[in-house]
């Protein structure tokens, strides 16, 4: 049985994925960064400067929660369609749309399927173009285009689309070295024509009679007129792109040109003949459903998806700048701690805290093993805050980092002295604090291990996810 799974297969789940971070409560999303103490042979596998690669099974989502700091909630606004990026500049060969690309008729580049064809570019002011001819693909020759026509336009021997320009706030939040962000321009969009025959493909042939001609356009649209102009006995391509289209007419989905059912008038009213010449053809381009520029999301095959979210110092205590972190995710749903209610909390603590009853005898260190022999249990430093007294810590389930001798993970408690290994701290514990999300609700959907990352009380950290389908 031959199958494939197609292109709005891909986008359809992109959209699903990206509308459901405006659909109302209980669907919410939130980044977490975890991931405080080193990768190592011995744990989890890899080293700081070689990470892990991430296992999909059920165990790495309940570490992936032991080892979690804190996590923000993502808005609609963290959110947009992107495409790879694709930049404009002189004396580069383009892809051109074609509605029928395939290992059959591939794109100039090479490319079997349209969307990983080069048939679109952003200019340096931030404007995207689709490329509805590339003039028999040649190398693009002329200025930097700036139109924002609705229509499509001739410019450095290529027709060209415009599509959208890309506002300043989306490049700060989503514009990358390798992507760009997709929006479609209501203009545009007003005046697309569904089905509209813009351009066409020629094969010279020979031995035609030399003239102009106008032929009707055979399909299931309407009123759409080839001018096929024949020069030294072949067919050859007018204007700098190559359009030959008279009128673009509209509704066709499929489209041919008959060479025997041609005028010598544009009413399509006079019978001409072009003569007994053979190997020619002219072949109308079909536009996307709906129109060239109706939908630049789904036109310029839009299957990813990016989030940004910056972590910022109006996080409060809830993001430690006093450690790093190595980890990188995100949670569909969680619940508040002890509850089964999806959090929509804007930020939330996920290290174990435990207040003392006044300071230590010295200061405890970040990532040091701390124990408390009267429970055995076992965790690791994230953070120690000494104006409060407080220590935020993990317990991974990890022999030293949060296993006891006995193999358990014993949770701290009591009004029990806690030492630290390598300061050789000792405080007595006073008030325990849970996580704010309930460890291993919801659903992780989304894990990244990278070189540590360094926090600062002066440093934003602009975090990009790009999620393809």
């Amino acid at each position: 049985m031959a199958a494939i799974i197609t292109e709005h297969f891909r986008q359809h789940n992109a959209e699903q994925f990206f509308e459901s971070f405006s659909e109302a409560a209980p669907t919410t999303y939130y980044l977490f960064i975890g991931k405080s103490t080193p990768f190592t042979t011995t744990t989890t596998g890899g080293t700081d400067n070689s990470p892990p690669v991430p296992n999909d099974d059920v165990v790495t989502e309940h570490y992936k929660w032991d080892s979690m700091l804190a996590a923000k909630l993502i808005s609609s606004s963290d959110v947009s369609f992107v495409i790879p990026r694709r930049n404009w500049a002189n004396s580069t060969t383009y892809d051109m749309y074609e509605h029928d690309i395939s290992t059959s008729n591939t794109t100039t580049s090479g490319a079997t399927n349209l969307y990983a064809g080069t048939y679109y570019f952003m200019t340096t002011d931030y404007r995207v173009y689709k490329v509805l001819d590339n003039n028999g693909g040649v190398a693009y020759s002329g200025s930097e285009p700036t139109s924002e026509t609705s229509t499509p336009f001739e410019l450095g021997g290529y027709l060209l689309q415009y599509m959208y320009k890309i506002t300043t706030s989306e490049v700060s939040k989503f514009l990358t070295s390798d992507f760009i962000p997709v929006s479609t321009d209501t203009t545009v969009s007003g005046n697309a024509v569904s089905g509209a025959l813009d351009t066409v493909r020629t094969v010279a042939g020979s031995g035609y009679t030399n003239g102009t001609y106008y032929s009707p356009i055979d399909g299931d649209g309407s009123n759409g007129i080839v001018k096929i102009v024949v020069s030294s006995g072949a067919i050859v391509k007018q204007g700098s792109a190559g359009s030959n289209m008279y009128a673009i007419g509209a509704n066709y989905t499929f489209a041919n040109v008959d060479l025997t059912n041609v005028y010598s008038d544009t009413s399509v009213s006079s019978a001409a003949n072009i003569g007994s010449g053979s190997g020619g053809s002219v072949q109308p381009i079909v536009s996307p459903y709906g129109g060239h520029g109706k939908d630049a999301v789904h036109e310029l095959g839009s299957h990813f998806v990016m989030t940004n979210v910056k972590l910022e110092q109006n996080e409060g205590a809830d993001f430690t700048i006093a450690n790093d972190f190595r980890e990188v995710g995100i949670i569909k749903n969680p619940f508040n701690f002890g509850t089964t209610t999806v959090s929509t909390s804007s930020t939330a603590r996920q290290s174990l805290k435990v207040t003392l009853n006044g300071a230590p005898t010295v200061a405890y260190e970040i990532d040091e093993k701390i124990t408390q022999s009267t429970t055995g249990a076992v965790g690791k430093i994230v953070e120690f805050d000494s104006v409060n007294n407080i220590i935020y810590y993990h317990q991974e389930k990890y022999a030293n980092y949060g296993l006891a001798a006995n193999g358990n993970v014993i949770a701290f408690s009591g009004t029990n002295v806690i030492t630290g290994a390598s300061s050789g701290a000792v405080g007595t514990a006073a008030t325990y604090a849970t996580p704010e999300l309930q460890p291993d609700s919801g659903k992780v959907i989304y894990i990244e291990n990278r070189r540590p990352i360094s926090r600062a009380s002066d440093q934003t950290e602009d975090i990009k996810i790009v999620v393809e389908f």
